[in-house]
């Protein structure tokens, strides 16, 4: 079902008996499968107990996130004739997983406000020739403020933007939309004085000089008029965590989903001759599997013609009139027919566990 629902990678989660966690990315249908020991995580609820204003996720999850990825490039010597050195396929293999989890993003055609969140993930700095593949992962939801205007104003170009957007006229002046100016003479009263309406100036402090970005400012299009704002608008960008927070650690490449050879192993070398054999091993038992398979189709298939023909005998049976005791065996039949499948499976799963752990010997 993973082609019609759209699904492109499985992330499994789970802990061994011995309680460490482990997670495998599965690209569907075909694999590969990675590997990753969970070496450190922290839950979303945890990361809102430590932030001092944590933002309530809203419509952030509406749109795929950016993806940031630092530092994944395996340092490698030159080759003897100058040019650079090839990288490991492993490296190609790992960008590409986590690339090929969101949908591409177009400078040019994406919409800037659609990027409502950031998947940051690290790499810790690896030396040359090293097999570590320690990855920190954080989720941070992205959000604009503009810069150098004081909080009455940025409350009035909210509520702007709200009553252009078709909103209720009631639910304008709730929090977030029209400010009271009823009891005030003049507006300078509201933009001077910070007790003023619930106003004032803002209390939060300055952004940093490198946190301020210019953003185009889009067509606005009413009802019956369209206008554009004209000339870039100056925002600061915050970022605020939502979780989960892993620091991941690969440990193995393996074909398939789950169920192939290893490609790739962290802790473990194979010499060729190994190699090889294990290849052998792998191919003799994926060909016994495939017969063991074939027989028990074959068998199913049998007993289901043996089921149609004694129920087309039922009912010849009872076209000429003869007694025909009525029972549930058919139904036991096929009940046990699946019953026989699903410990055809039970024995295949068990079999591939056997050759991961010698694989890993």
């Amino acid at each position: 079902m993973a082609g019609p629902l759209g699904v492109t990678q499985l992330l499994l989660f789970s802990r061994s008996d011995k309680g460490s966690t482990n997670l495998r990315i599965a690209r569907c249908p075909r694999g590969p499968t990675l590997h990753f020991r969970i070496n450190e995580y922290s839950l979303c609820k945890d990361v809102r107990k430590a932030l001092r204003n944590p933002k309530s996720p809203g419509k952030e999850f509406t749109t795929p996130p950016l993806l940031v990825m630092n530092n994944f490039s395996t340092p490698v010597p030159p080759n003897p004739d100058g040019t650079p050195g090839r990288p490991p396929p492993q490296d190609t293999l790992l960008i590409s997983m986590f690339q090929s989890m969101f949908p591409a993003i177009s400078a040019q055609r994406t919409p800037i406000a659609s990027i409502r969140r950031v998947l940051l993930l690290n790499r810790h700095p690896a030396e040359e020739g090293s097999p570590e593949y320690i990855i920190d992962v954080r989720h941070y939801a992205i959000s604009t403020k503009s810069v150098g205007l004081s909080r009455p104003i940025r409350r009035l170009n909210a509520a702007e933007k709200r009553f252009y957007k078709g909103s209720d006229p009631l639910k304008l002046k709730k929090k977030g939309g029209l400010p009271n100016l009823g009891k005030l003479e003049d507006i300078a009263d509201y933009m001077l004085d910070p007790a003023a309406a619930a106003g004032g100036y803002t209390s939060e402090s300055e952004v940093e000089e490198d946190a301020q970005v210019e953003v185009l400012n889009p067509t606005v299009q009413g009802a019956k008029r369209k206008r554009l704002l004209k000339g870039p608008e100056k925002k600061s960008i915050h970022l605020t965590e939502l979780g989960p927070r892993m620091t991941l650690e690969m440990v193995k490449i393996e074909e398939g989903l789950g169920d192939g050879k290893t490609l790739w192993h962290a802790y473990e070398r194979k010499t060729k001759a190994e190699i090889q054999e294990l290849e052998q091993r792998h191919a003799k038992k994926q060909a016994e599997k495939e017969k063991r398979k074939k027989a028990q189709q074959l068998n199913v298939q049998t007993k289901k013609e043996a089921l149609e023909a004694k129920k087309k005998e039922k009912k010849a049976r009872k076209a000429k009139g003869e007694a025909v005791e009525e029972s549930d065996g058919d139904d036991d039949e096929e009940m046990w027919d699946d019953e026989e499948l699903d410990e055809l499976h039970e024995r295949d799963s068990e079999s591939d566990e056997e050759e991961d752990e010698e694989m890993e010997d």
